[in-house]
């Protein structure tokens, strides 16, 4: 595989030439800070939009559960194609990686102030696929200038940008529930567009001088032949199918469960954020613990017994009723389901031995590609069978995850390598 760049290289390539390492650590530090804090955000808008706005447009819309589910499909499709694309860009122009953060934010409230205005199911249809286009940019440079950054530590650097996701999962639904007091749903995505471009020009001001220096990919071509190494990987792809499939069955059970407890079981959009919000608390404080133990002991020995869990908490909701039996499944899915998706990129970045990062991160991303799809599935066995139908469907699809993931051998990690070596 040829070399691109090497995870060593000196600081003065990765942030700005100080000639100390007290100050490059610093720099570092704040990197991870800027790149985790805009996570927060873009999440913010957008667990608001899935927890309790789609719900309401739904009801209010009048709309079955396939037209539903093809909602979430339409977002899903811009997003896995715009993913794909935010990989080659992280990488090739990874010294304008706040740009492209900025862009992100703000492309998300732009999408989120069209979808406000749309009257019918056909025009909000047309304005999902572009609400999936602006969040599915921030992801691949982020990570892959986080994992540029601290390649000692990438399992813990990428929870600590999952943590800033969850905590934008937490806030969401809350601010989004009080507003809903106050506001319809048209109103407050509408109101949307200000913050969010704001937020997107403050994180493309502060990244300006402390992103990559130079791109990591020094041209188009070097960049297409260090991808067509590492799609010659089987261990790469088989990684990749696995993560699509483990995604098509999450997709499913995380589309049709706020709608399972709205429309359902009737509960109010307060007590579904609540619900919504517990849940990402604990994806919050389970984050670190699994980078520091994929780290520690290797990436399968999270994601093995992880997508299991996922699997049988999936299955669970199928049963469960309305008391606090379902309130520790939402809880217990959060906290083992949210950590899962990075700790899948960490290995996939294992893999590529710190090349190409930001399309390795989109690889992962772009193989949600067939989870596009689930919720549509999981609409049509709704309309016929119930709403339990989903979590069953869900639930299977990920266990069939866990079990092609029983004869998968990742790379050791940073420091198992170093264990062995001393």
């Amino acid at each position: 595989m040829g070399r691109v760049t090497q995870e060593g290289d000196p600081p003065s390539q990765s942030s700005p030439p100080t000639g100390r390492a007290g100050e490059a650590a610093r720099w570092r530090g704040l990197l991870a800070v800027v790149v985790v804090a805009g996570h927060a955000v873009k999440h913010v808008f957008n667990s608001g939009m899935r927890a309790l706005i789609l719900p309401e447009i739904k009801i209010d819309m009048r709309l079955s559960a396939t037209q539903f589910g093809s909602l979430l499909t339409a977002s899903q499709v811009t997003s896995w194609g715009t993913t794909v694309g935010a990989g080659y860009l992280g990488d090739r122009f990874s010294n304008r990686a706040g740009l492209i953060l900025g862009v992100s934010l703000a492309t998300t409230g732009v999408s989120f102030f069209l979808a406000g205005q749309a009257s019918t199911y056909l025009v909000m249809f047309l304005a999902m696929l572009l609400v999936g286009m602006g969040p599915s940019l921030y992801h691949p440079p982020a990570l892959g200038e986080l994992s540029r950054h601290f390649p000692d530590r990438r399992g813990f650097a990428i929870s600590l940008h999952g943590m800033g996701g969850n905590a934008g999962e937490v806030l969401g639904p809350v601010i989004v529930a009080g507003m809903l007091t106050l506001a319809t749903w048209r109103g407050i995505l509408q109101m949307s567009l200000l913050p969010a471009v704001l937020a997107g020009l403050l994180i493309w001001g502060v990244m300006r001088s402390i992103s990559s220096r130079r791109p990591q990919s020094a041209s188009t071509r070097a960049y297409f032949s260090t991808i067509g190494d590492l799609i010659r990987d089987p261990v790469l792809v088989f990684l990749v199918v696995i993560a699509a499939t483990r995604s098509a069955g999450d997709a499913a059970v995380s589309g049709f469960l706020p709608v399972y407890l709205r429309e359902d079981l009737a509960f109010s959009a307060s007590r579904v954020a609540v619900y919504l919000s517990l849940s990402q608390v604990a994806g919050l404080i389970t984050q670190p613990i699994f980078g520091h133990g994929s780290d520690a002991y290797g990436r399968k020995a999270v994601l093995l017994p992880g997508v299991a869990a996922v699997a049988l908490i999936s299955l669970a909701f199928a049963v469960a009723d309305s008391g606090i039996a379902l309130m520790l499944l939402v809880i217990a899915k959060g906290a083992f389901s949210f950590p899962l998706h990075h700790m899948f990129i960490a290995a996939a970045m294992d893999v590529a031995q710190g090349h190409v990062q930001s399309t390795v991160v989109a690889l992962i991303y772009g193989a949600g590609f067939l989870g596009t799809f689930s919720p549509s599935v999981a609409g049509v066995f709704v309309d016929r069978f119930g709403i339990h139908s989903a979590f069953l469907y869900g639930g299977a699809i990920s266990l069939l995850a866990a079990l092609m993931l029983l004869p998968l051998r990742l790379p050791r990690t940073a420091h198992q390598l170093e264990q062995a070596s001393g």
